[in-house]
């Protein structure tokens, strides 16, 4: 079992003994993912497997917040944004935009692209390189913005 894992659980049993009610709903919910995701890759999750549900979970909450704040609900978007915060906190920072444009121009470098043709061939290092802490469509957004 990954550590990941069982930090988390650690935290769910320390939630349970402070009674915090909107923490342990969440740490629950991660949990239940947790055993969904084992049972279908059938063994024990690594701590890569286990940031990749917790990945998942950060996105659905986005896509809830965007939808309760359409339907004029921001009483349940800043639910679901407490949730979200509280998932980002097993999660490697995000990096900042000049990381990013720094490593997508040694990229665009390393691999002598040239222009928006040699696009897929730099969007596939770059997702190689920042899976799991950059948005695909944040690097495409930059490798369209660097390449002529």
């Amino acid at each position: 079992m990954g550590q990941l894992t069982e930090q988390i659980r650690a935290e769910l049993t320390a939630a349970m003994k402070a009674r915090d009610a909107g923490r342990l709903s969440t740490l629950r919910m991660l949990q239940s993912s947790f055993k969904y995701q084992q049972i279908e890759v059938g063994h024990e999750l690594s701590d890569e497997e286990a940031m990749t549900v917790i990945r998942k979970a950060v996105k659905q909450r986005l896509d809830s917040i965007e939808q309760y704040t359409k339907g004029n609900r921001p009483e349940l978007a800043a639910k679901e944004q407490s949730e979200m915060e509280l998932l980002k906190t097993w999660l490697p920072a995000d990096l900042t935009d000049d990381e990013i444009e720094a490593g997508i121009r040694e990229i665009v470098a390393s691999t002598g692209a040239q222009s928006k043709k040699d696009m897929s061939k730099v969007m596939k290092e770059a997702s190689a390189k920042y899976k799991g802490r950059v948005d695909g469509r944040k690097l495409q957004e930059f490798v369209s913005k660097l390449l002529p």
